[in-house]
């Protein structure tokens, strides 16, 4: 990396949360100066965003102040704040204070099923939040905004693979319809300002560090304490499974990139759908364990199929994704049984 991009300072949204940590870990090794943001809030357990702060060098006893910049103990090029995207006094401050060159955007109220149960939590970090990180992004020279998008805005489209030139007027849950939202809001300030925005549509991503509330996290766990998974749509569903180190390989690429221009939109994935059942058996093959399968019908909100059209990131980025499904089951499972030990 040039001594140029030493100085650039990025911050990262969402960055105690499971693609947050990783890519704020890859950038600090890059040589950018990262800044984390994050709420720390309870959708799942703190204490699993607390520790893998823990990882980048935020003492956990430090993290109860809110708005107070943190330095890490581990890396002299990052820092960590507590804050709230929709705080619209505090967040302002620390764009004009920190001057960041790139913001990637990846904090959210994620989940498609509790959008059921909590839809204004939906509204107030989706959509509220992001208008703020738009406004300050204009505000103070950022020369790039890349946030996060989703799989979801494709709802129940038939035609596969999905395609960012498909139509996606129709989400099917709060949250893909908040995802939608951040496109056209993104495409409104660039069509308006002429400011740089790139959206990523995330495709499953899984792997070491990954959200309790997703599959690999939720199947792993059942099957190693003999609990019963729920398998939707009696396994009838395919998804296109991306390991956690291709998607940020993807999104590294993009902030590294110069010259950025206009609005863009990407799908980011591995573009090879695996049925849920055969997922679910390969982590049985290495756990040495048999599930024990509770078949439910589809969820409100859920999708039957997911797969990723990935041949414009290919040609503009050169995104290749190459970790197979059986060796990225292998490093989720090997990290969750040192961190959760029997």
């Amino acid at each position: 990396m040039s001594e140029n991009k030493k100085r650039q300072k990025v911050l990262v949204t969402g960055s105690a949360g499971f693609i947050g940590f990783h890519l704020s870990r890859i950038l600090i090794k890059e040589g950018y100066h990262v800044v984390g943001l994050d709420n720390l809030n309870d959708y799942y357990d703190p204490q699993l965003k607390k520790d893998r702060l823990l990882e980048l060098g935020i003492p956990s006893e430090e993290l109860s102040d809110y708005n107070i910049l943190i330095g890490s103990d581990k890396f002299e090029n990052f820092g960590f704040i507590k804050l709230n995207l929709e705080d619209r006094i505090n967040l302002p401050v620390l764009f004009s204070q920190e001057k960041f060159y790139k913001v990637v955007n990846l904090a959210a109220q994620a989940g498609v099923r509790y959008s059921l149960e909590n839809p204004a939590a939906y509204i107030d970090s989706n959509v509220v939040g992001f208008a703020n990180i738009l406004e300050c992004c204009r505000q103070h020279g950022v020369k790039h905004l890349i946030y996060a998008s989703s799989s979801s805005v494709y709802g129940k489209n038939k035609k596969v693979p999905f395609s960012t030139e498909d139509n996606v007027d129709h989400p099917i849950s709060l949250y893909a319809a908040t995802k939608k939202s951040n496109e056209l809001m993104a495409h409104t300030y660039s069509h308006l300002y002429g400011f740089p925005t790139t959206g990523l549509r995330f495709f499953t991503v899984y792997g070491p560090w990954g959200r309790p509330d997703m599959a690999m996290f939720l199947f792993t766990d059942a099957i190693m304490n003999d609990k019963p998974i729920k398998v939707f749509n009696n396994g009838n569903q395919e998804r296109d499974f991306t390991y956690i180190d291709d998607i940020v390989a993807g999104v590294v690429k993009i902030v590294d990139a110069e010259n950025s221009k206009g609005y863009s939109l990407y799908n980011i994935g591995n573009s090879k759908p695996v049925n849920v059942l055969t997922f679910i058996e390969e982590i049985e093959r290495q756990l040495g364990k048999s599930a024990l399968k509770e078949m439910l019908p589809m969820q409100p909100g859920d999708v039957e199929r997911t797969w990723a059209d990935v041949k414009s990131l290919k040609k503009n980025f050169d995104y290749v994704p190459s970790v197979k499904i059986k060796d990225g089951i292998s490093e989720f499972i090997e990290w969750y049984k040192n961190y959760y030990p029997s």
